[in-house]
């Protein structure tokens, strides 16, 4: 038995001493046709005779080259998360080993590091650790909801169900967020696209005016004065409004990760933006239901699950109402009186969730209200976006219509005086 235990625990350090290689392959079947493709391996030889047992006469066989920029591949983003979880999923369904199913897509997988992450958690399953522990090894990929809802559906024997559940959880998740980044980034955008118009006409088109109205010998009107010096300053100082520029939005962003108090007052304010306000607090509200939701569903208890939800509302007000919530329902309240004493959440939320506590039915309600949220934000992001379009024109508009007349109102009164 000692034996035993002592190949079992030196059984994942061989495999860490000979990782998998990615080699690339051509040779021809016994139809004599050319095949080739990319398959991992400890080496060559090895990948040779795996070749030849398929039936393969492999006539090249490689270690496939690393591309000089982006060898490391795209960072792994929620979304390859998402994507994940519904294959998985998928195939868990279909009666696919967990190990094989990792295998699958791995490989499959284009970002080099989606593929190492799989790999390295398909190499602890094969070690024998279970999924969750697998993934608690890497806390920035799967996060703790992610971890804790796989926990919970290994120890009730219902992983592929949990997974399926987390599948979706996380591609709605995923949509919410675009509908906020879209309401976030148009308004974003039009500004930068109105400053960049006018950079552009204040640094090359203005100072061709200039030349010409120097040769006029007149004065010129104010207004046209007024242009002419600010193009004359973005001349002179443009460097220093690049390194201005970017060192404030550097500062801004180390600033709100770093520091807790500017973070919560700028998450503050942005609730208290017109039109985008209430979009991030229905958002807020959206996902504090649907992971609260799931997480009691996957069988988390609640204070545990409200403890995984506070960080997941993507606002700092928000978690930090949840976490007072949570402490509340630790001494006995029930979840909507304690959902009351934040005076965050609007009375239909906190009346759906007394109805569903009353009913035993808390995270089918909690569905329905993470399912009304979400489409008010999508009404409130449609309406944003018809709402923003004629503003975008009106604001180009003012800004080129007005250098154009600054341009050529000197011409209309030498015109005038002839």
């Amino acid at each position: 038995m000692s034996a035993t235990r002592s190949a079992t625990k030196t059984a994942p350090q061989v495999r860490r001493e000979n990782p998998l290689a990615l080699f690339v392959w051509q040779g021809t079947d016994k139809r004599g046709i050319k095949m080739k493709g990319e398959q991992p391996a400890k080496n060559a030889n090895l990948l040779r005779a795996e070749l030849r047992r398929q039936g393969i006469t492999p006539t090249v066989v490689k270690p496939k080259a690393k591309p000089l920029f982006g060898a490391a591949g795209k960072r792994i983003t929620p979304g390859d998360i998402a994507i994940f979880s519904r294959q998985i999923a998928t195939m868990l369904k279909s009666g696919v080993p967990i190990v094989t199913s990792l295998e699958i897509i791995g490989e499959g997988h284009k970002n080099p590091r989606m593929k190492t992450l799989l790999n390295a958690v398909r190499t602890d399953l094969e070690s024998g650790l279970s999924l969750y522990e697998s993934m608690s090894k890497h806390p920035v990929q799967f996060d703790e909801l992610y971890r804790n809802l796989v926990k919970a559906g290994e120890s009730a024997g219902v992983l592929e169900t949990v997974l399926d559940t987390v599948a979706t959880y996380k591609e709605n998740i995923e949509s919410l967020k675009g509908k906020i980044k879209k309401a976030l980034y148009y308004p974003a955008t039009v500004i930068a696209v109105a400053i960049l118009v006018s950079a552009i006409l204040l640094v090359f088109v203005v100072p061709q005016f200039k030349a010409t109205f120097q040769s006029f010998g007149a004065d010129l009107p104010a207004f046209t004065l007024m242009v002419i010096g600010m193009s004359e300053f973005m001349i002179q100082w443009w460097w220093a409004i690049l390194i201005l520029v970017v060192g404030a939005g550097v500062g801004f962003v180390m600033a709100k990760k770093r520091s807790l108090g500017f973070s919560h007052f700028i998450d503050r304010m942005m609730l208290k933006l017109p039109i985008v306000g209430q979009i991030l607090h229905n958002a807020a509200i959206a996902r504090f239901a649907r992971t609260l939701a799931v997480s009691f569903r996957a069988g988390v208890p609640l204070v545990e699950a409200l403890d995984t939800v506070a960080g997941a509302t993507g606002n700092i007000v928000y978690e930090k109402a949840v976490l007072r919530i949570r402490d509340d329902v630790s001494v006995g309240y029930q979840v909507n009186m304690a959902m009351k004493q934040v005076n965050l959440f609007p009375h239909m939320v906190i009346q759906m969730t007394a109805i569903g506590e009353e009913a035993g039915a808390l995270d089918t309600m909690l569905v329905k209200v993470a399912e009304f949220y979400e489409q008010e934000v999508n009404n409130a992001v449609d309406a944003l976006s018809s709402l923003l379009e004629p503003l975008i024109m009106i604001i180009l508009g003012v800004i080129v219509g007005g250098m154009v007349i600054a341009m050529y109102l000197p011409i209309f009164k030498l015109a005038a005086t002839i």
